[in-house]
């Protein structure tokens, strides 16, 4: 029988399941907002409407970090995991009823506050909670969940025409949780001993371990020691340590390139991805078996990733992702010229974002948010965390709310040949700056950064 540790991290990262369904959900939704039969606007819906309803997620997102990184500190990882599920059901509620683009946007905005938030409490809770031995693979159960909601949006939300109907599901999904948490959920024994509450991070440790008194005795000395032996900090005292500018460097650039690799312009755009690209399957099927791929891969890396290593995968998810974007890239680029030279090769769009997805699902979807919770002192880990995660979602907001536009005036075989760039400079950064954490506890990973 497993720890009660796991079994709480599981519950929690169902918040991560929330969170995928939100962010898909502009791929099948957009076609049923702008029907006549369907939703609220007839056909009026403009390309520059649904870049912002798209985009504005992401700026939410970017803000999200620093109210619930804030939050942890003063509330507990428990209770904010709780408070970061609300603005979904707010968001999910505003959707189903709205009728003006500018609620749509308001509502959207408010998503991305709790997506954001989700991406600095998950990773925290689950760094504080595993032992040292299961966090790379626990820290990857996030991603599961994750791309099971992509999945879910992009199948449920297909067959479901409704906007009303299939937002008040996404909204009752998310109440689901909150009570599921409320009442299996734990409060981490680092938050308890940050409080100084030296009691009840021994009954968490009870109640989480399967271990002896003696054990976990031990293990509370062990928190307690790195703990007491850092101040807390703010985001100014990032800059201002070797090893915290080092890990820094490490997370920021992680995430910058994930984004930049294009995965957000992929799983907002998928539909229209492949209309663009002039795929024989239907787009709606084509958004399906991506997100299915991506739902099915998610499960190799926390198989594989304390067998090789999170720089091993890393550099050859970088590497995979450039080649099948290039693909794509000049797949486009040749159709756009002259569509005859192409049209015996139809299956190649779907071919090469099947590959695409495989290869993000592997290294660069799941293991820079598993990095991230590990090579952060305690002293600075929210602070550090929301900084990382706003720089995660800015990028995004950035690439989401052009992508449309720049495929319109450059062409989406010069955007995704972009992206492979990213992914080829994302590989040799992984190479030269990025630190191995596989099998390390938390303070050898401190100790490597600091040297």
């Amino acid at each position: 029988m497993f720890e009660y540790s796991v079994l709480s991290i599981l519950v929690a990262t169902v918040l991560g399941f929330i969170a995928g369904c939100n962010l898909t959900w502009t791929s099948p939704e957009f076609g049923y907002l702008n029907s006549t039969d369907t939703g609220p606007f007839n056909g009026t819906l403009t390309d520059a409407q649904t870049s912002w309803i798209s985009g504005v997620m992401s700026l939410g997102a970017a803000l999200g970090p620093f109210i619930f990184g804030y939050l942890a500190e003063k509330i507990g990882r428990k209770w904010t995991i709780l408070t970061v599920s609300m603005p979904f059901v707010i968001s999910s509620v505003l959707c189903a009823f709205s009728r003006v683009v500018e609620e749509f946007y308001v509502a959207r905005f408010i998503t991305g506050i709790s997506i954001g938030g989700t991406f600095t409490i998950l990773p925290m809770y689950v760094g504080e909670m595993s032992l040292d031995e299961h966090r790379g693979v626990l820290g990857s159960v996030m991603n599961v969940f994750l791309c099971f909601g992509l999945l879910f949006t992009y199948v449920v939300g297909a067959l479901v025409s409704k906007v009303l109907i299939f937002n008040l599901i996404l909204a009752s999904l998310t109440i689901a949780f909150f009570v599921l948490f409320l009442f299996m959920g734990v409060e981490t024994p680092h938050y308890y001993v940050m409080k100084n509450k030296h009691d009840l991070a021994k009954g968490a440790l009870l109640r989480i371990r399967k271990q002896s008194d003696q054990e976990t005795e031990k293990e509370l000395d062990h928190i307690r020691t790195i703990i007491e032996g850092e101040e807390q900090g703010n985001l100014l005292d990032i800059f201002r340590n070797k090893g915290s500018v080092k890990a820094f460097i490490i997370g920021s650039g992680l995430v910058f390139f994930q984004q930049a690799s294009g995965i957000n312009a992929v799983l907002f755009f998928a539909q229209n991805i492949f209309q663009d690209a002039g795929s024989t399957l239907k787009a709606n099927y084509c958004s399906m078996i991506i997100g299915a791929v991506q739902f099915g891969t998610s499960f190799i890396t926390p198989l594989v990733s304390n067998l090789f290593g999170r720089k091993t995968l890393l550099i050859l998810s970088g590497v995979g992702m450039c080649l099948s974007e290039s693909v794509l890239g000049i797949y486009d680029i040749l159709k756009d010229s002259d569509a005859d030279k192409v049209s015996s090769l139809s299956f190649l769009p779907i071919i090469s974002l099947v590959l695409y997805i495989i290869t993000y699902n592997v290294g660069y979807g799941p293991l820079p948010w598993a990095i991230v919770a590990e090579i952060f002192p305690s002293s600075i880990r929210s602070a550090a965390g929301s900084l990382v995660t706003f720089i995660c979602w800015i990028t995004s907001f950035f690439i989401t709310k052009w992508f449309k536009e720049l495929s319109q005036d450059l062409g989406q075989g010069q955007c995704f040949l972009g992206f492979a760039v990213f992914s080829l400079v994302a590989a040799a950064f992984v190479q030269f700056f990025v630190i191995e954490t596989k099998g390390k506890t938390l303070k050898e990973i401190q100790d490597d950064l600091n040297n």
